[in-house]
């Protein structure tokens, strides 16, 4: 990899905190944020978006989203969060992955944020759906602690990125 990478942070949030964290590595990292936006929002009700986005993962559905990345091969590192939904990521973070391609030398760093079950099969399930997907990725649970600017830091700094 080149000094001096061009950086995009790419992420879908629901409730804020993938936003929250998506932010905590921009901030480190100078990188170029994209919000990921579903094309119809998800419901605000929590039992309703699960259910809509239980039947879209069990079914394989591709939401269509909006926007895209201008000149996605251009980057180097691509960080790509979204919450853990049903133990995989979210259906727009699918359809994003499907709909850029990357430079052949990019390296995909996947995040997440979760209730309780970690990483689950993100990082496994993006690698099926986008090359060069790095397997030290990172997992924080919630919106993060008061030690996650650390935590952010630290495995940034394991990355090599810092």
């Amino acid at each position: 990899m080149r000094n001096n990478p061009k950086i995009l942070i790419a992420y879908y949030s629901w409730s804020g905190n993938t936003r929250a964290l998506a932010g905590r590595i921009a901030a480190r990292t100078g990188g170029d944020l994209f919000e990921i936006i579903p094309a119809r929002a998800y419901p605000s009700n929590y039992q309703a978006c699960t259910s809509q986005a239980k039947r879209e993962i069990q079914d394989g559905l591709r939401p269509d989203i909006t926007g895209s990345v201008p000149h996605a091969e251009r980057y180097d590192l691509v960080f790509v969060g979204t919450p853990n939904w049903w133990s995989t990521m979210a259906p727009p973070v699918a359809t994003f992955l499907q709909r850029h391609t990357f430079s052949p030398g990019a390296t995909v760093i996947p995040f997440c944020t979760h209730g309780g079950g970690g990483r689950a099969r993100i990082f496994s399930d993006m690698g099926h759906l986008a090359p060069h997907v790095h397997s030290g990725g990172l997992a924080v649970y919630g919106s993060g602690s008061g030690d996650t600017e650390q935590e952010v830091a630290d495995w940034l700094d394991r990355l090599g990125i810092l």
